[in-house]
């Protein structure tokens, strides 16, 4: 039976590219229009695990998705890092010259905007997702538009690529997580990164506290965000990604920091992919 995976998007998005890599084509694909849908189809049992985007190296952090990982006690079992790559495509025939308008996710406009400096006359139009542009293109057959979105989305829709690697910026990655309700059950030896969530109080030094404790164990902080408590005004919780090479050093901080600190938590424990 075919694991049943939630992405945000369509076939042919990041996301199912991710799911792809990760899973193989032998999976059962659940399209989400939202990462809200996505937990929902998870939390109902209708997807088994799903996959999430959770940072980009140039727009930073997707702050709205470590509150759903949290409020919605999910775990991150997983991680992968997507080059990002943004081809024009547009309907088979078409040239660049015949474009009057792309249509993309806003980040993905964001990310192409000097590319489009060199054509003028092209108007860029936010959409929902950059896949569903290249599908609509297909469906409809539609002339003077153009769709930026991955390759896969070309391969998958018959479109031609006019340009690829058009972003401005081409180093540019997406860290992806993969996530289910259930904990992880991968072998210690094997876990070698975790995410963790905690608040501290407002006492000096608070944070810096938990943070020499990391240090004493040989922990490795890769990432620190902060986010508010909405109960509480003014007061943050910090969601923090480490990585380590011994387990036995982490269980050690994980007793320490649950003591130091106000309702900690622990949001995954997985194999660290960058090692």
């Amino acid at each position: 039976m075919s694991l049943k995976i939630a992405i945000q998007g369509i076939k042919g998005s990041n996301h199912h590219q991710v799911a792809k890599d990760c899973f193989g084509d032998d999976i059962e694909l659940v399209e989400c229009l939202s990462f809200d849908e996505l937990v929902d189809k998870l939390l109902s049992k209708e997807a088994d695990q799903g996959v999430m985007a959770i940072e980009n190296s140039i727009a930073g952090s997707i702050i709205p998705n470590y509150a759903l990982v949290n409020h919605n006690n999910l775990h991150i079992i997983g991680e992968y890092y997507l080059n990002i790559h943004h081809n024009l495509m547009v309907m088979r025939g078409q040239k660049i010259e015949d474009i009057s308008e792309v249509s993309s996710h806003p980040m993905a406009l964001l990310q192409c905007k000097e590319y489009f400096r060199q054509y003028p006359h092209i108007k860029l139009v936010e959409d929902v997702d950059t896949a569903e542009t290249a599908k609509r293109i297909q469906e409809q057959k539609l002339e003077h538009i153009a769709a930026i979105a991955p390759n896969v989305a070309a391969e998958l829709y018959g479109l031609d690529i006019v340009a690829n690697d058009i972003q401005t910026i081409k180093n540019n990655a997406t860290r992806f997580i993969i996530v289910q309700t259930e904990k992880s059950t991968l072998p210690e030896p094997e876990i070698t990164k975790a995410s963790v969530r905690f608040i501290t109080d407002h006492k000096r030094g608070s944070l810096a506290a938990v943070l020499n404790v990391m240090s004493d164990c040989r922990l490795n902080l890769t990432k620190i965000q902060s986010l508010p408590v909405i109960e509480t005004p003014w007061k943050y919780a910090f969601f923090v990604d480490i990585t380590f090479v011994d387990f036995k050093e982490f269980s050690k901080a994980k007793s320490l920091l649950n003591i130091m600190t106000e309702d900690f938590k622990v949001l995954g424990e997985y194999k660290n992919v960058r090692a």
